[in-house]
């Protein structure tokens, strides 16, 4: 398609959100690559949600594949334990704003970050990735931001920066891996400047990879029941090695 024809189709998908009430109004069309796009099926999203091991399992997958794309946990700790998410990423990109928050205030600019955009935009079992380049000075988003996205059916949330309200998040089990928490409020802080396009967390990119996760997963289980019924090296090692070197 043309670029001419891919604005026109945003304008229209623009103007059909609008209509639904859908738009929140912060960030200009211009500054939004997508409004409607493929998702990941929701049996695609449930079978990698049923992998027992999903994270280490998918990072397995993503090296046998040559992908740089799994995050230490040190990087982005979860503030919910025992959560776990799967889903089609819904993009948001901020930028540092260069005046200071009180002088913001004071010539009444207009807020100019919005997870809630993302929310209204996205689609039950979408997954926010915001990148602040890993910034922790400036919260993200927060309480009412997650409880928007709760309610718009936003399946969790990976933040390359902060977030506040950390208890609220915490109160509405809303999932969330990101830097850290921080008080200091977004606004006036930083700047929605794409939605929807290219974004880095930790400088990878996440890559769809079910099938390979499920055929790690399974070589995992049957090494696993050897492990237990104490088999022997020499049917133990086969498979360990056959991992590597398929």
């Amino acid at each position: 398609m043309t670029d001419q024809s891919n604005l026109s189709r945003l304008e229209k998908d623009y103007a059909e959100y609008d209509e639904l009430g859908r738009i929140w109004g912060e960030v200009p069309l211009s500054r939004i690559r997508k409004v409607k796009f493929d998702r990941v099926s929701e049996k695609v999203r449930q079978a990698f949600l049923k992998l027992t091991d999903l994270t280490t399992t998918v990072a397995d997958s993503l090296d046998k594949s040559g992908i740089r794309g799994a995050v230490a946990q040190t990087h982005l700790p979860n503030l919910v334990p025992g959560k776990r998410i799967a889903g089609t990423a819904i993009t948001l990109r901020n930028i540092p704003e260069r005046k200071t928050p009180t002088q913001g205030t004071l010539d009444k600019d207009p807020i100019k970050m919005s997870s809630r955009e993302c929310h209204y935009l996205s689609e039950v079992g979408d997954v926010l990735v915001a990148d602040f380049g890993g910034n922790v000075e400036a919260s993200n988003m927060g309480g009412q931001s997650c409880l928007t996205a709760k309610m718009q059916g936003v399946a969790g949330a990976i933040v390359d920066g902060a977030v506040r309200d950390v208890n609220t998040i915490r109160d509405l089990e809303f999932p969330i891996w990101c830097r850290g928490g921080t008080p200091k409020t977004g606004k006036y802080r930083m700047e929605a400047i794409e939605i929807n396009g290219p974004v880095t967390v930790h400088d990878v990119v996440v890559e769809l990879i079910l099938e390979e996760a499920q055929a790690t997963e399974a070589a995992e289980e049957a090494a696993r029941e050897l492990i237990r019924r104490k088999a022997p090296l020499s049917e133990l090692k086969p498979l360990f090695r056959s991992r590597y070197n398929s």
